[in-house]
């Protein structure tokens, strides 16, 4: 190569590393920011959202509202953003459902992965091992002991069918040895009634939903399903710790935005979303909502998500539980 073509490849290499960014990408966020929900107004990944939300208006300079689009797994807003505008407008806010629905559904309407550009990880959240207060056990060594006793006597409940607690469960009873029956319920408050009256045995369900009626007595906490104790429950051991070496299970929350969303909206609002968790106020509003708060980069989070898909696939083929 000659002195003078070279001087020109160089200087064309150095006009494009210099060249404008998109205007979109420039002018973002211009207007109102939506994070969608799958599920209704009240339940932690709502909360999850309202929390964010407040911040990252103040942040971007811009309203940022939050939009419920309930539907069994949240699968229509994750419809609703993996085909929308690549525009960093529309935002996902995802759960643990995100990769249980994977394992559940024969097929989805989009890639749980591929259709999706990560944005960031928000919180993470762990789940409890309940049981009315006469259970005869009280920690999972001692529960292990009575289930398999007699397995055709116990059973569990759970708020219905590919939920996060019954696959919670479904990998407890897996890895402790004990064919449980599962007794599905339309709710989280149905399951509650049904250990108070004694109709299933044990349940898991969310910290941040059962934390006052453990505190209170009217339900037994038998373990946190974390790898770490639980700020909410520092005195429930972990079900690692108490007799099931391994078991985890964290549930989760995190951001992701339309495939080909320009990366320089995707990295302003990765720094936004970190920023916003760095706040005193936003973190305590997390863990009093019984979570703790994790950001994560949009690589991370995707390689988290696979990883969850991967688990929760096992745990159903094992269990026998049917494709939807």
């Amino acid at each position: 190569m000659t002195h003078a073509r070279a001087f020109i490849t160089l200087a064309a290499l150095g006009v494009a590393a210099l060249a404008p960014l998109p205007a979109a990408a420039q002018e973002w966020p211009a207007r109102t920011v939506k994070i969608m929900v799958g599920f209704g107004a009240g339940g932690g990944t709502d909360l999850a959202a309202r929390i964010v939300a407040q911040p990252l208006q103040e942040i971007l300079g811009v309203p940022v509202v939050v939009e419920n689009k309930a539907s069994a797994g949240g699968i229509l807003a994750g419809d609703q953003v993996a085909k929308g505008q690549k525009d960093g407008y529309t935002i996902l806010m995802m759960s643990n459902a995100h990769a249980v629905s994977a394992a559940m559904y024969k097929a989805l309407p989009y890639d749980p992965i591929k259709d999706f550009q990560m944005l960031s990880l928000v919180a993470t959240a762990g789940l409890v091992m309940i049981a009315a207060p006469e259970f005869p056990a009280g920690d999972v060594k001692g529960a292990i002991s009575v289930l398999k006793s007699d397995p055709n006597k116990f059973n569990y409940g759970s708020a219905g069918v590919g939920t996060t607690q019954q696959f919670s469960a479904e990998l407890f009873n897996q890895m402790a040895g004990v064919p449980i029956t599962h007794i599905p319920y339309r709710s989280t408050p149905a399951v509650l009634a049904g250990l108070l009256s004694k109709d299933v045995n044990y349940a898991f369900e969310l910290i941040q939903i059962v934390s006052g009626q453990i505190r209170a007595g009217t339900l037994k906490a038998i373990a946190v399903t974390s790898p770490e104790r639980h700020p909410a429950l520092p005195e429930v051991p972990t079900a690692a710790e108490s007799g099931l070496p391994g078991y985890d299970v964290t549930s989760w929350y995190g951001l992701a935005m339309a495939p080909g969303t320009p990366r320089p909206i995707v990295d302003k609002l990765n720094k936004a979303v970190a920023e916003a968790l760095a706040r005193p106020a936003v973190r305590k509003q997390i863990s009093d909502i019984g979570a703790q708060p994790k950001t994560s980069t949009p690589e991370e989070l995707s390689r988290h998500i696979e990883a969850e898909i991967v688990k929760w696939q096992g745990v159903r083929e094992k269990a026998g539980i049917p494709q939807l």
